[in-house]
């Protein structure tokens, strides 16, 4: 599989697990599910995340997690899009869900990458589809399930 994932992070203390462990986190999302992806990612603060959500879902409050899927180029297969994560809203959701810091950035990236693949959760049958995927994918990680209270 061939992706690219172009990384806009905001500065300013703001915490992001690596590089690396970011990207396996994508290829385990896409893995078998696609052939080739063009990814950004972009880290967030409360504000920026406040503005998108509003403005693109009607909600006007920070979220941790937007997706964006575009047509991909002419010619070209690739699945292409645009994940927007709110590094505040992750770290206190975390706190507050009492789950260590990378598993949740790892849920959410997971995820968002489900997201662009078409997968949703606007129903109880799609939420058991995509949740039961995202259970798989985390465990194959070493991540316990984000769904089970801690």
């Amino acid at each position: 599989m061939r992706f690219s994932i172009n990384f806009q992070v905001l500065s300013g203390g703001t915490i992001v697990p690596p590089v690396a462990k970011i990207r396996e986190w994508f290829r385990a999302g896409f893995d078998g599910r696609c052939t080739s992806a063009e990814i950004t990612l972009r880290i967030v603060d409360e504000p920026e995340s406040r503005a998108l959500n509003r403005d693109y879902r009607g909600v006007d409050r920070p979220t941790n997690i937007l997706s964006f899927s575009y047509d991909p180029p002419p010619g070209s297969d690739a699945l292409v899009g645009d994940l927007v994560i709110c590094a505040p809203v992750v770290a206190r959701e975390a706190a507050e869900q009492g789950k260590p810091l990378e598993a949740h950035w790892a849920h959410l990236v997971v995820h968002g990458t489900l997201h662009l693949l078409g997968y949703n959760h606007q129903n109880d049958d799609e939420a058991r589809e995509m949740e039961s995927l995202e259970v798989q994918i985390l465990a194959e990680l070493g991540f316990p399930n984000p769904y089970t209270p801690t």
